[in-house]
């Protein structure tokens, strides 16, 4: 048994190894064959500096705004049960499961010059089609069900007697949403955009459909490498990949679990 016990360890480790090395050794690769002079250079290029600063800044934007209707949203979805239910949570995961660049052509349509929205837009002297805001839609259309879901399942976890309590003692539904459930939820709701953040600054299929000028940093490092190759391009995505690294860090940091008592 005690031999049986110690295979089976060793092929768990060894197919895991595997696993992770396969993540790890084209990163790794990129790095050795990046040197740090060409890291300096490139993070004093003013090209690179500016489609980061895009990338972040409309990433960071587009999960404020849309955070506004997609945590009542979540809200709703663990709190009621109602017709086609299964149909809406079906919905919302449909843009992680669709081709980013159909993605992107759904943008397309929902803000050219010819819809609606786009219409609307042009009165105001706006062209949502190559501008940041057209941008910040394709990010936030990619990566809000990691939002809604994160935050739905930390309203799930709130305990429904504390808010029952509190509305039997004459709370407001309101106060009782902003007092509990949003509090005791927060952990939730605070990894899942910042996982809506990080995912919206590293989509590539659906901005460049939207938006190739101006370029964030994906379409940059695209860009780079369709004109100057594989040597050129590769020091911007070190670079990109550690401010990605440095966000990830972040979200690791606010979601772990607290320490049980």
């Amino acid at each position: 048994m005690r031999t049986n016990f110690n295979i089976l360890n060793l092929i768990l480790i060894s197919l895991g190894g595997l696993a992770l090395m396969f993540i790890v050794a084209p990163l790794l690769g990129m790095f050795l064959n990046t040197t740090p002079a060409e890291i300096f250079e490139t993070t004093q290029d003013k090209e690179v500096q500016q489609s980061i600063w895009l990338t972040l800044s409309v990433s960071f934007a587009s999960t404020l705004v849309f955070a506004i209707a997609a945590i009542p949203l979540s809200y709703l979805l663990a709190r009621k049960e109602f017709f086609a239910k299964k149909l809406v949570l079906g919905i919302i995961d449909l843009p992680i499961v669709i081709p980013h660049s159909a993605a992107g052509i759904a943008i397309l349509g929902f803000i050219s010059r010819d819809s609606l929205i786009g219409q609307v837009a042009d009165r105001f002297g706006v062209s949502l089609v190559g501008n940041p805001i057209g941008i910040a839609l394709a990010m936030a259309f990619v990566s809000i069900p990691y939002l809604i879901t994160a935050a739905r399942d930390g309203f799930v976890a709130v305990p429904i007697r504390l808010e029952k309590a509190a509305l039997n003692l004459g709370a407001s539904p309101a106060r009782v949403f902003f007092s509990i459930s949003l509090p005791l939820a927060s952990r939730n709701i605070v990894s899942g955009m910042i996982l809506m953040f990080a995912r919206g600054m590293s989509e590539f299929g659906a901005v460049v459909i939207v938006a190739y000028h101006p370029m964030i940093t994906p379409v940059l490092i695209y860009e780079r490498f369709g004109a100057f190759g594989l040597n050129y391009a590769r020091p911007v995505s070190v670079v990109f990949i550690i401010v990605c690294l440095i966000f990830f860090a972040a979200l690791r940091m606010l979601s772990r679990e607290r320490p049980r008592r």
